[in-house]
């Protein structure tokens, strides 16, 4: 049944995108890994990115976190059911949902993570949360920036029976290493280098508190 749900909302998701949407992005069923774990970061405006992601990187399957109070609308409830997206109570440590979490990647899944935390209506980056960076650190799975924009109008332009011009930017894949004891203040700044990976893929405007690209010294993070 789960498979027939997924299949169904894929076929749904792609026609609806191309009525909706001018998609300006690379191939990214092509420039993801087959297979393995693997940690997709990403800006969240939460309007169109998760569904258009789940769509185009098929025939791999992505799951992440999803607001818990979200799973109290049936239809998202079945959405979500089919994409395996992990309830998490949004304001406290969620240890059940980082478990979770973990699992997925030793299942070899991806994971999608927006460090920001929460859905950023203008598109303009905001600081991110340390949850990306302890996710990264507790499974030692790769981590993928992709960045995006355009998404931030993109139920205004429904609403009008407007296209939405959507872009999506993949960076390089990265691990996060670090030696010894990791504090707070190291988690903030490793994902604070993860936030700046995304903001090196989209328009100045948009980079918010990571407009200084100069200031990210990368120190904690390891190229592929």
């Amino acid at each position: 049944m789960k498979k027939f749900s997924l299949w169904l909302i894929t076929f749904l998701l792609r026609i609806y995108f191309r009525l909706t949407l001018r998609l300006d992005s690379p191939d990214m069923s092509q420039i993801v890994p087959a297979q393995g774990p693997l940690i997709i970061i990403t800006n969240h405006t939460g309007q169109v990115e998760v569904p258009v992601f789940a769509t185009m990187l098929q025939p791999r399957k992505i799951t992440g976190w999803g607001k818990a109070e979200a799973f109290d609308n049936l239809f998202l409830r079945w959405v979500f059911s089919a994409w395996d997206i992990i309830p998490v109570h949004r304001g406290e440590a969620d240890l059940t949902a980082l478990k979770s979490a973990l699992r997925m990647l030793e299942e070899g899944r991806i994971f999608g993570v927006a460090p920001e935390g929460t859905r950023n209506k203008t598109g303009i980056l905001r600081r991110g949360l340390p949850g990306a960076a302890i996710l990264a650190l507790k499974s030692g799975a790769p981590v993928l920036p992709i960045s995006h924009w355009g998404g931030e109008v993109f139920l205004k332009n429904l609403k009008r029976f407007k296209r939405t011009d959507f872009h999506i930017r993949i960076g390089k894949p990265f691990h996060v290493k670090v030696e010894g004891k990791v504090t707070s203040e190291m988690r903030q700044e490793i994902v604070d280098e993860m936030m700046y990976k995304l903001a090196e893929l989209i328009p100045q405007e948009y980079r918010g508190v990571y407009a200084d690209l100069e200031r990210s010294q990368g120190k904690y993070l390891e190229t592929l």
